[in-house]
């Protein structure tokens, strides 16, 4: 599926989170530090192989050449129960050794569909004292990093003879997207790098708004309006406040002057 036209990135207001503000970039983090212990799916396993799954595998591995003897006669005799076995064994070391790889080595960034949610202000944005980045998901990082997230309550499992026969590795990746049913909320998109910790530099254009949250401080706002303001001009900033007849946030556009170009304009 293709991502939206926009999305969203929750953030306390914190420096980590001024500091990529400021130098435009991304921070793609270890999901070690996620919140959610199941996440990344820490614990895969293998989908046990139908016989057709079996005989394609027994005939991959025949038509090795670097097969040693003793192999190549035990992949031709063995039944395929036995042989079925066997390849669960080492199907879940390829599973394990893939997990451990990726949560070592590879750094993610997380994104939502939406800049409204109640719960996402709450559980990202410091009770809604942080602020939410609006962009564009037609340019990079995003328009080839970009992967949705699943919501399942099953664990996606390997495939093996995908694995072992075509060398494709969709399944690794659908285990770095798929969260628990719990958090469809969410509505999540997923950024993948190929190094953690990496500062991703964003072009200008990518960021186009920033959401306040209803509860942050007029000094959080007025720092970020003038971050903005020194760099980013075409951002349309965004404030939030409670809504008196429902459940949910409201945002008007609002421009900021800062103090001294005010009393120029004899506007104090």
């Amino acid at each position: 599926m293709a991502a939206p036209s926009k999305l969203y990135k929750y953030e306390a207001f914190s420096a980590r989170a001024i500091e990529n503000l400021k130098n435009q970039v991304i921070y793609f983090a270890s999901p070690l530090a996620f919140n959610d212990p199941y996440d990344c799916a820490l614990f895969p396993s293998v989908a046990e192989p139908t016989d057709a799954d079996v005989e394609r595998i027994r005939a991959h591995y025949l038509a090795k050449e670097d097969l040693g003897p003793e192999r190549k006669r035990y992949f031709e005799i063995a039944p395929v129960p036995a042989l079925r076995e066997m390849l669960m064994r080492v199907g879940q070391n390829v599973a394990n050794e893939q997990v451990k790889m990726f949560l070592e080595t590879k750094g993610v960034s997380c994104f939502s569909e939406r800049p409204d949610n109640l719960l996402m202000w709450s559980h990202y944005s410091d009770h809604h004292r942080g602020f939410c980045l609006e962009f564009r998901a037609d340019l990079e990082p995003f328009s080839t990093k970009a992967r949705q997230v699943k919501y399942s309550s099953h664990m996606p499992q390997f495939n093996l003879a995908r694995i072992l026969c075509d060398r494709d590795f969709e399944d690794v990746l659908d285990l770095y997207c798929t969260k628990a049913q719990e958090w469809a909320y969410e509505r999540e998109w997923r950024c993948l790098h190929n190094q953690v910790g990496t500062a991703y530099t964003y072009p200008a254009e990518a960021l186009v708004g920033v959401y306040m949250g209803p509860e942050s401080s007029f000094t959080a706002f007025e720092i970020v309006a003038l971050i903005l303001a020194g760099q980013n001009e075409h951002v349309k900033l965004w404030k939030g406040s409670r809504s008196r007849s429902e459940f949910a946030v409201a945002f008007e556009p609002v421009t900021y002057t800062p103090h001294l170009e005010a009393k120029r304009r004899s506007l104090l």
